[in-house]
């Protein structure tokens, strides 16, 4: 948004107005302004001055867009963490870390898919004339004559009064509220049975237990704390719909939510998650400028993150989204973070299972961009496995990732997957990058096939449970030269609590220089691939990239005029000290 802004109008009176307007004015100062240059011409009247008023204000508003936006981003995240917290201290010391995160999310969907039901149908009847149509008030007896036809479209059906809105109101005097939501839940998930959605649809809230002993020991103590859950839910300010509000709301609950229980949390968190801003740049990566994708694909897909960046760039601009991961409560948060982010169950294709024994979107390859944060140096069976080898993934190499370090396994298998017009931004760990033996052989292959098209070295601290400095490699099947652009991204961060995060700066300064493909001296070198194969197809940034040399710059003739100087009293004194001796001794 431009900061300086003119304005222009000629009012009742015939008077003609011209003004910039700074977006660091006041309301009241400029309300002054305006009093006063019409009373100084004497051509003022009432409506002139509301007119004026109106038209001051109005620009103040859009000049305050942005700062406004922002504040609204920091207020919906602190009534996130606001509330977070509240629940945490009703569980505190009866629910550990994990079991909770299910809780609070399992919670936060219902409340989403029961709003976005309702918002649906209320738009159905109106579009069709019924004006004073609510869903929420509606019998079940009725709403059962739409079931099949908003299964279709939305991929699930619930009940108005199994809604979220209609279950908070009785929730208190409710005894078996255990019971009516497993039975809720169950409903939910079995109406898309037999469907197109039925996949999508399956286990959702199979880590919601309302039945468990950690929420108390006795019926009454665990409705007690699950409908203490649903009234801070219910509480949240969200707007219509997830992608409506500032926030990566959910993500952002989760983030957060690692963060609490980081003790808990472990690697585990490290692996599955990966901070939005990281995201945000793996994504702008893949996408290499386009402006639309039939395809994108996370083949470690986590809590969906990363997917959920490409929608975020560019919108319904990208048809389909195809995601896969081993962790079974990962896998159904993902699920989950689709749908809360307006992408319906006919566009997504997420599934659960190990990638590289049990690929499982073969049929819809190849994509057209690959975002991948893989878990870093897990185990793969490898060369144990006598199939492996002759994998039409990991063939073309030659040789297996070692079985202690899978990384270039995940690497092989997304270039696999690759269109040949398409992208692939891949999270990195650093030693792939330079260590000899099977790891040397398979990054020989890459370059002498000119797969790699960049490697950037990001900031330490930017990962949960990581705090290393990881890389990222892209890798494209079309280029235009036979060369790798190394960017040293290792100084591109702010520091915000204990962590270092991107910064959008960082973002586009990064991007930037990606897509210039030019070399920036002490940030980006584009070197040929005949030289990096010299070079033990070395891939390590520092190799090719000099830093800036931040030391003291030092003046050799002047330290020498120094130290000579130095020298010279040193004798004159030794002199003096050795008379003083004489005197002394004479």
């Amino acid at each position: 948004m431009r900061q300086n802004q003119t304005i222009s109008v000629t009012t009742s009176s015939g008077m003609f107005l011209s003004r910039d307007i700074r977006a660091e004015n006041r309301k009241n100062l400029a309300l002054y302004d305006v009093k006063h240059n019409l009373c100084d011409t004497g051509r003022s009247n009432s409506n002139d001055f509301k007119y004026i008023i109106l038209l001051y204000s109005r620009t103040l508003c859009i000049s305050h867009q942005g700062n406004r936006k922002q504040m609204g981003k920091e207020e919906e995240r602190a009534e996130l963490h606001r509330v977070i917290w509240k629940i945490a201290n009703e569980l505190r010391g009866s629910v550990d870390g994990w079991d909770f995160k299910a809780y609070v999310l399992g919670m936060l969907f219902y409340r989403f898919i029961s709003e976005d039901l309702t918002r649906y149908l209320n738009e159905q009847e109106l579009a069709a004339g019924e004006k004073d149509f609510d869903y929420t008030e509606l019998s079940d007896e009725d709403a059962e004559n739409g079931r099949a036809s908003t299964v279709a479209e939305k991929g699930y059906f619930i009940l108005p009064s199994e809604l979220f809105q209609n279950v908070a109101k009785r929730c208190g005097a409710d005894e078996n509220l255990n019971e009516t939501l497993s039975g809720i839940f169950d409903a939910i998930e079995d109406s898309a049975k037999g469907t197109p959605s039925e996949q999508d649809m399956d286990g959702l809230f199979s880590d919601f237990n309302v039945n468990s002993n950690k929420l108390g020991a006795t019926v009454a103590q665990r409705n007690e704390k699950l409908c203490k859950i649903i009234n801070e839910i219910g509480k949240l300010k969200l707007g219509s719909s997830i992608s409506e509000t500032t926030n990566d709301t959910f993500g952002d609950a989760y983030e957060f939510l690692m963060k609490m229980y980081a003790s808990n949390a472990g690697k585990s968190g490290g692996e599955f998650f990966t901070p939005q801003e990281v995201s945000r740049l793996v994504a702008l990566l893949a996408i290499a400028g386009r402006r639309s994708l039939d395809s994108a694909y996370d083949p470690t897909v986590g809590s969906g993150s990363l997917l959920l960046q490409f929608r975020k760039i560019l919108g319904d601009k990208v048809k389909n989204f195809y995601g896969q991961e081993i962790n079974l409560t990962t896998y159904n948060l993902c699920r989950i973070n689709m749908f809360l982010h307006g992408v319906n169950f006919e566009r997504f294709d997420i599934r659960q299972g190990d990638t590289l024994v049990h690929p499982m979107h073969q049929e819809f390859e190849p994509f057209d961009a690959i975002g991948s944060n893989p878990p870093y140096s897990i185990k793969w069976p490898g060369d144990s496995d006598p199939t492996l080898i002759n994998d039409p993934r990991f063939s073309p190499a030659g040789v297996l990732a070692p079985k202690a370090k899978a990384d270039l396994a995940f690497t092989m298998h997304i270039l696999s997957s690759l269109s040949t017009t398409g992208t692939a931004a891949i999270v990195e760990f650093p030693g792939v990058l330079y260590r000899g033996g099977a790891e040397g052989k398979i990054r020989e292959y890459l370059l002498s096939n000119n797969y790699v098209d960049t490697v950037i070295q990001l900031p330490e601290n930017l990962f949960f449970g990581v705090s290393i400095a990881v890389c990222i490699i892209v890798l494209k099947k079309s280029k235009s030269d036979n060369s790798v652009l190394f960017i040293d991204a290792s100084k591109e961060f702010i520091h915000e609590g204990n962590k270092n995060k991107l910064s959008e700066e960082n973002i586009q300064k990064i991007y930037s220089a990606y897509m210039d493909r030019k070399d920036v001296e002490h940030f980006a070198c584009l070197k040929g691939n005949h030289a990096i194969l010299e070079n033990s197809s070395n891939l390590s940034v520092s190799s090719y990239v000099t830093p800036e040399d931040t030391s003291e710059k030092v003046d050799i003739r002047m330290l020498n005029e120094e130290i000579a100087g130095i020298v010279a009293k040193e004798s004159e004194l030794r002199e003096k000290i050795d008379a003083i001796i004489k005197d002394l001794e004479d």
